[in-house]
């Protein structure tokens, strides 16, 4: 029993749409490759779905610039001419463009004044007025914005300055203070030493004068009873001044 026979019209739903479009696109991509294998021919098939795919088989033994070229050689068309005459339409166009261009730049550097009349000067005139404006007040933002980021800068420039200068300050308060109280602990240091030493000084004259005394009383003391055994020994010796003698006043009696 054969398959029944599918009337060829727009298939409503997309999905069965979509599905149709798969097979039979597949199915003549098979087509056209075998003809390739078969035929030994030159196959190309590009194709859009309707929701924008694009999908194209070419035969492996020659590429698409090559079978568009062929075609064109042998259909004897250009298929660029049109797009070629766009393209040279745009040319001409952006030329025209860019000569006014150049023109209007030299005359606004005061050339190509020749050709104007009295109108096209005035109206030249009145474009360089609003472009010196224009200058003018770029010039005046671009003076004031650098004015203000110098002057910020000074003012940062001024605040770590009198940081560092405070810094610096009381690092110096605090190294004069250091130094007044080493210079108050040597003084005290020596002060301390100079009172040792006058201590041990007075001790060590106190003991020469005690040392001193003792001597002379010993020596007193010896001459005294050497003298008492002389008299013992002299009972002729004679003292005279009240008691006392001198060195002269020893006498045999």
């Amino acid at each position: 029993m054969g398959r029944g026979k599918i009337e060829i019209k727009r298939i409503e739903n997309a999905t069965n749409r979509q599905v149709t479009y798969s097979k039979r696109r597949n199915g003549i991509f098979k087509k056209a490759q075998e003809l390739t294998v078969l035929c030994d021919a030159k196959v190309s098939l590009i194709m859009f779905s309707s929701t924008g795919k694009f999908h194209e088989f070419i035969s492996p033994n020659i590429s698409t610039k090559a079978f568009f070229d062929l075609y064109q050689k042998t259909t004897g068309t250009d298929l660029w001419i049109s797009h070629y005459e766009k393209m040279q339409e745009n040319y001409r166009r952006l030329k025209e463009i860019n000569k006014k261009l150049r023109r209007e730049i030299r005359q606004r550097m005061g050339g190509d004044l020749d050709d104007l009349n009295i109108k096209e000067l005035q109206a030249l005139e009145a474009k360089m007025d609003s472009s010196l404006v224009a200058i003018r007040d770029r010039k005046y933002h671009v003076i004031k914005t650098q004015t203000d980021t110098h002057k910020k800068k000074v003012s940062e420039s001024n605040t770590i300055k009198t940081v560092a200068f405070h810094s610096i300050s009381r690092v110096l308060i605090i190294f004069e203070d250091w130094n007044a109280l080493q210079v108050r602990n040597l003084e005290e240091r020596h002060a301390n030493l100079v009172f040792d030493l006058e201590t041990k000084l007075d001790q060590q004259d106190g003991i020469v004068e005690s040392a001193g005394y003792y001597n002379e009383a010993a020596n007193g003391a010896s001459n005294l009873h050497a003298l008492r055994l002389y008299q013992i020994h002299h009972p002729n010796l004679v003292l005279h001044h009240g008691g006392r003698f001198g060195s002269n006043d020893l006498r045999l009696a």
